[in-house]
Parts: structure tokens; sequence; C-alpha cells
């Protein structure tokens, strides 16, 4: 497999946290599937620009602040051998905009909540449940 079919399985995203004074986590719906911003890479961009650049076109939130590093984890393989890749950060914004997708002419998510690590846990498949362990654990949350 060459790195641009590598690639092009390899979805970046972030585990949006924001203190309130609680720790929230942001999570986005697509029908009824609740998830991290993320989003494919593109060719000549990284992982992490990948996962910044998607949380800026899917919620409008640009003062991501990697407090715990570049670290990353990945899920395991799912929907035909694709793996999602998070990071964590932190953002000081409240307000969440559902970006238009240029493709598909709206947005690609139905809707938004900032929610516990434990109802994230509640709402999220499996799959995540081990990226929601590491967050929480890296975050002190």
């Amino acid at each position: 497999m060459t790195r641009q079919q590598r690639m092009a399985m390899l979805s970046a995203g972030v585990v949006v946290v924001r203190r309130d004074p609680d720790c929230k986590v942001l999570l986005l719906r697509a029908y009824n599937y609740w998830d991290f911003p993320k989003g494919g890479v593109e060719a000549g961009e990284s992982s992490l620009e990948a996962a910044i650049r998607e949380v800026r076109e899917e919620t409008g939130i640009v003062d991501l602040k990697f407090a715990w590093g570049e670290d990353y984890r990945d899920t395991p393989p799912y929907a035909r051998g694709k793996v999602a890749r998070y990071y964590i950060a932190e953002t000081a914004t409240e307000e969440v905009t559902l970006g238009v997708n240029p493709v598909l002419g709206r947005p690609e998510h139905h809707g938004f909540r900032w929610t516990s690590f434990v109802e994230a846990a509640r709402m999220t498949v499996p799959r995540l449940h081990p990226i929601l362990v590491w967050a929480r654990q890296r975050t002190g949350c």
C-alpha cells in the first residue's frame, strides 16, 4: 500500500476540551452518530494539520491549545479499514458554528453538544471509548 493510499484511509481529529469550570468535551452529531470533530487528511498535510483544519471547518473553533503536546491515539480499523487519529486540545470557545461543507452545500453535522466525559462514553460507539479514557487521563478531567 502506498503512502497516499494509507493517508486516504486516515482521518484526523481532536478531542476538544473546555473547562467550564468542569471539563466538557465537544461531540458532533451526524444522524444518530456522535463523534469528535475529524475528517480526511489531504495531500501534503500532516495528520495534526488536518485535525486542526477539520475542527476549524466543522466548528469554527480556532483557539486550540495543545497543552498535552502532539501525542495522539488511533482507533482500531473500521468502515473498510479506515483509522481515526485523535489529538487532545483545549479551547476557551463555547460557541460552535457548524460549517457548511462546500461539496454537500450544508453542514456535515446535525448538532453538537458539550458534555462530560462520562456522558460522552454513553453517547459514542465503543471504538471511541479508549480515546475518551486516554483523553480523560491526560487532561486530568
